[in-house]
């Protein structure tokens, strides 16, 4: 099952030279895909990732997720889609410092109108190891700590695909290689489809494909 397509899409950025960001992408994502997007700064990735995510939106070109064209969607109502579907996870975690660690991962929620399904919740801080951490603040946990807090976040409403924008940027090796391990636990346990942005080989080499930008053209490769 097809969860995210993109057709010609491209963003150009204006100016006296304008700049070709994202020139022309065309890929396809399945549902349970567990995939890594890896290029220099500047290529265009984080680019595409804003897209993808309707933080920003085409110059050009469509982008479908579960059959909607996001890119019709006006700013309301890509808002509430993008809160039902995509989760997305930042270097610097965006943790609200004063909510506990439990409304951190519910915001999602509670800015929908929605309750939580406690046993789903529960099976969520277990796997990523923080359920003991719930009534915490983010400045009582550590880097991974609060990136787990993240991941749970974006977990939590079941969305169609997480978008994870160098999420073990800001981590030391150690709690890198635990992120990265927990990604593949998330992807096989929950069936989630995740596209990581990161300069990582390891963690790129974690996934099932790997794609690269370059000069804001996406190429394929397979992870060995």
């Amino acid at each position: 099952m097809t969860i995210l397509k993109t057709l010609n899409l491209s963003k150009v950025y204006p100016g006296t030279e304008p700049v070709v960001a994202v020139d022309k992408v065309n890929f396809m994502l399945e549902k349970g895909e567990h995939i890594a997007i890896v290029g220099d700064s500047g290529s265009g990735k984080s680019t595409l990732l804003h897209m993808l995510g309707g933080v920003d939106k085409p110059t050009e070109g469509q982008i479908f997720i579960q059959d909607v064209d996001v890119t019709t969607l006006n700013e309301k109502d890509m808002a509430i889609f993008r809160r039902r579907n995509i989760g997305i996870i930042y270097q610097f975690f965006n943790l609200i410092p004063n909510l506990t660690v439990e409304k951190n991962i519910l915001l999602p929620l509670l800015l929908d109108g929605r309750k939580a399904d406690p046993s789903f919740l529960q099976e969520v801080v277990q796997t990523l190891g923080i359920e003991n951490k719930t009534k915490r603040f983010p400045q009582q946990l550590s880097g991974g700590e609060q990136q787990r807090v993240a991941i749970a976040r974006s977990l939590v409403t079941r969305p169609a695909v997480i978008l994870a924008d160098e999420p073990t940027g800001n981590l030391d090796r150690k709690n890198t290689e635990e992120i990265t391990s927990l990604f593949r636990l998330v992807n096989q346990r929950f069936q989630t489809t995740l596209v990581l942005i990161t300069h990582d080989e390891k963690v790129a080499l974690s996934c099932d494909r790997v794609l690269t930008m370059v000069d804001g053209a996406l190429h394929e490769r397979r992870a060995s």
